[in-house]
């Protein structure tokens, strides 16, 4: 069962007024549990995808379904509602509020919700992300590897059926980034949940399932990793 289709999507921008198309003609669908990733050179569509994807912008044509809703019919409070409760989103710089713990961050998307028994959930997902005994720790005393994993739980404390990263190593060295990929990998597999990620490297895509090559807008080639090595 899919979680994501875009149909036939275009998205156009209007710059110091001319036309630029960030996507021409794209559709796409992703299974529940479906890890994906996005390659191509930057300005070829991967972050105006996720963006749509996310419901955080919406296409000029075409559409996209998440979870079998159509994001641009939706009003304010109902695509704040499937933004909350379906669609978790991770960055390349983190995006911790400096001033909150580890525990603090992680439990505030739930606090904001209204959220009862918020720190028991967040304390739940960063021993899930074997972040637990940093729960205290202030996030200029983390690495950028245990940043990205205390990112990663705030994105899970809602359960999330579809994932979101763009360019989540971007900031990391080798080994931590392999540690980052390893952990989405398990998050698809163990949860259940999709994940479309940006990356510029080959070599986190091959770790996919679905890799999507784009370019100029478009979908170039579509492939699974393991069956092209």
């Amino acid at each position: 069962m899919s979680i994501l289709r875009l149909e036939h999507v275009a998205k156009e921008y209007i710059t110091d007024g001319a036309s630029v198309l960030a996507l021409r003609d794209v559709s796409l669908t992703v299974a529940r549990g479906e890890f994906v990733t996005l390659v191509g050179r930057s300005g070829c569509g991967k972050s105006t995808l996720l963006n749509l994807a996310g419901a955080m912008d919406f296409p000029t044509s075409g559409s996209v379904i998440v979870d079998g809703v159509v994001t641009s019919s939706l009003g304010d409070r109902d695509l704040t509602k499937l933004r909350r409760e379906k669609v978790g989103f991770i960055f390349q710089s983190f995006q911790l509020l400096p001033t909150l713990s580890v525990a603090e961050n992680v439990e505030l998307p739930l606090m904001l919700a209204g959220h009862r028994g918020a720190r028991d959930v967040a304390l739940t997902c960063l021993r899930w992300v074997e972040m637990e005994s940093f729960e205290t720790r202030m996030p200029f005393q983390l690495s950028g590897g245990q940043m990205q994993r205390i990112a990663i739980a705030r994105a899970l404390v809602h359960s999330p059926a579809l994932l979101l990263a763009d360019e989540p190593t971007g900031n990391l060295d080798t080994a931590t980034s392999d540690l980052i990929i390893e952990l989405l990998r398990r998050i698809a597999t163990e949860k259940h949940t999709a994940i479309i990620m940006a990356t510029h490297s080959l070599e986190a895509a091959g770790l996919s399932d679905t890799m999507v090559r784009m370019r100029d807008g478009q979908i170039e080639d579509v492939f699974q990793p393991a069956k092209r090595a």
